[in-house]
């Protein structure tokens, strides 16, 4: 694609540090040749820009981004009303039947129980003049400390679920969830987990990062006690100038991880919560569509609306350099089509054309979709690179295609039997197992 004059929308920082996709992508000649944008449907309000935590390895105040400085502690009620009126007016031009809400921080329930569903009242309010037949849905995402029983009763009269960070469910696990005095956070989120769980209908789920350091399968296991209805494994936001723990190639200590946690969720005799990654790549092998930025090629839809109004891209940029998330863009001036032309959002909308050469020809390219975009990024060149965690990502498909099609095998007496999928099978054996 040939280079064009974006100015206008990108930061003169996003040239030098990734040239692609902000020298290179030339959004003119595609929206010319036919490329149209894909519409915004998860908007990540960022209630607050402090935290009562201060965790060893958090993306948002300990990676390269530390743009949370400049933004005030909290979003104001004229910001959030109008980012309200302009997720309406992006529903209602693009006929959006659901808008997904996440209030995020920082963490978000420094808010007072009163003010907490604020920002998903005023969509709804939106909506009802303008897209009276959008849908909305809302969930929380929280360190849990703040939980209480007022805040959870003004969460569920919203209809806002909460999701919880934890690093496990013992306090060995989460020595790096700590305060501003150093002092362990994990008592205090504990606490809020057991509440949550109390009231199964409130519950989203725990998000996990992976931590080499810790078992794995106990790990899982701790989780348990605090019956969350999903689990989210994360790795951890790294890329090729700042590699992950660990990382050795050709070693994939990622995926042995991960596998280890795989093999006892999946010969479990009864199903006792949901994992978000196995499942995922599970539905990309039988091509089924998923809602997912890690994996697949499905195209980003996600806006993150700053507390100062600013429009920006995934918090999971920030790990690569400062300013990596934002675009220039405003509320207060700016609607989201807008954002739609911002190359960063375009290039994560392109699917195939955005990876890397080896990405495109490699057979497990409609479940890897490439990697996580962040993981993905070099500096000066940007993010058309293979995942930092490729080997691991290859090891983890490969090994669940495996046990999908021995399962569908299994389950059909009398159909013969396959092996596990070759080089060339990875991503089509689970396809022939459900078809017999």
């Amino acid at each position: 694609m040939r280079q064009t004059d974006t100015s206008d929308v990108v930061l003169p920082s996003h040239r030098i540090h990734a040239p692609w996709p902000y020298a290179r992508l030339d959004v003119p000649a595609l929206r010319a040749a036919g490329h149209r944008p894909h519409p915004v449907r998860q908007f990540v309000f960022k209630t607050r820009s402090r935290c009562n935590l201060a965790c060893t390895y958090c993306y948002v105040y300990e990676m390269a981004d530390q743009g949370w400085r400049g933004q005030p502690a909290a979003m104001s009620p004229a910001t959030v009303a109008r980012a309200a009126e302009r997720i309406a007016e992006h529903a209602a031009a693009h006929g959006l039947t659901r808008v997904d809400l996440v209030l995020h921080g920082g963490e978000p329930l420094l808010t007072a129980p009163a003010e907490l569903a604020a920002p998903v009242d005023a969509v709804r309010a939106a909506l009802a003049r303008t897209s009276p037949r959008t849908r909305v849905t809302a969930t929380v995402q929280t360190n849990g400390t703040l939980l209480t029983r007022g805040r959870l009763t003004a969460l569920a009269a919203a209809g806002i679920r909460v999701g919880v960070s934890l690093d496990g469910g013992l306090p060995a696990h989460n020595l790096r969830r700590v305060d501003h005095t150093g002092r362990p956070g994990f008592g205090a989120a504990a606490r809020g987990l057991r509440l949550l769980a109390r009231h199964p209908e409130s519950y989203a789920g725990v998000l996990c990062v992976v931590d080499l350091a810790q078992d794995p399968v106990e790990t899982y296991e701790s989780l348990l006690d605090f019956a969350p209805p999903v689990i989210g494994l994360l790795l951890p936001l790294a890329n090729w100038n700042t590699p992950p723990p660990g990382h050795h190639p050709p070693g994939t200590p990622y995926a042995d991880w991960l596998l280890a946690v795989f093999e006892r969720w999946w010969h479990d005799a009864v199903l006792r919560t949901r994992i978000r990654i196995f499942e995922e790549i599970v539905a990309l092998l039988l091509g089924l569509p998923t809602a997912t930025e890690t994996l697949g090629l499905a195209p980003a839809a996600t806006a993150v609306i700053e507390t100062d109004g600013g429009i920006e891209q995934a918090d999971s940029l920030k790990s690569a350099y400062e300013g990596a998330a934002a675009t220039g863009l405003n509320v207060e001036s700016h609607g989201f089509d807008a954002f739609l032309d911002h190359p960063g959002l375009v290039a994560r909308q392109l699917g195939r054309e955005a990876l890397a050469d080896g990405c495109r020809s490699c057979e497990l390219v409609e479940v890897c979709g490439g990697g996580h975009y962040p993981h993905r990024y070099r500096a000066g060149e940007g993010f058309r690179q293979p995942s930092v965690y490729c080997a691991d990502l290859q090891v983890l498909i490969r090994h669940i295609a495996t046990a999908l099609h021995t399962a569908a095998a299994q389950s059909a007496p009398g159909q013969p039997g396959a092996g596990p999928p070759g080089p060339t099978s990875a991503g089509q054996a689970p396809r022939r197992a459900a078809a017999s």
